[in-house]
């Protein structure tokens, strides 16, 4: 990966997608990185397409736009296969991360990825299914995110999910965060 990490984010609205890429770009930044975390999205609704953005760098970022060329494409709706074009930009060594359990290989073949681009697959929505009491996949991508970026260790963002999720939710709802993240960290694989 280049000096400065470009992270595009695919989701809907409601899963917890923009949150996911805020929480991520906290735990950079506590890791001593520069760090960016926006979302692209207008009047949305819950179950509407939406994306977001990461950067996370050693220098200072002075870059303010959407990312055309991502580094990683993290998917947390594979349904969005289906009409949006998650490829968009992907450079040759691209890495996608989605949200997908046993239906891994049927995404994989719909991404038709090049030679040199990895996808990593993480079953996020039954880990907080298992985790939380809810299938709202951010957190575990976020664990696995950390994982195969290498931009963060899994200390620094279960930490950062506790202080971020501590704020507005319960001490059950944030360990069963930081019980998601660990998962996603633990669980996921390339495809």
């Amino acid at each position: 990966m280049s000096e400065t990490a470009e992270i595009r984010w695919h989701g809907r609205g409601g899963q917890g997608t923009v949150t996911a890429a805020k929480v991520f770009a906290d735990a950079c930044l506590s890791s001593g990185r520069y760090v960016q975390a926006f979302p692209e999205y207008g009047p949305e609704r819950a179950g509407a397409p939406l994306q977001a953005y990461n950067r996370i760098s050693a220098k200072e970022l002075r870059m303010h736009c959407p990312v055309l060329r991502p580094d990683i494409v993290v998917i947390v709706d594979p349904t969005l296969l289906d009409g949006i074009d998650v490829t968009a930009g992907a450079g040759p060594e691209t890495a996608f991360l989605i949200n997908a359990g046993k239906n891994s290989d049927a995404v994989k073949n719909k991404l038709k990825l090049t030679a040199g681009q990895k996808i990593y697959a993480v079953d996020g929505s039954k880990i907080a299914k298992d985790t939380i009491g809810r299938a709202l996949p951010n957190s575990p991508m976020v664990g696995a995110l950390a994982k195969i970026s290498g931009l963060v260790d899994l200390t620094t963002v279960t930490e950062d999910v506790a202080k971020s999720f501590g704020k507005k939710f319960p001490p059950k709802i944030v360990d069963g965060n930081r019980d998601a993240v660990k998962k996603g960290w633990e669980e996921v694989r390339e495809i």
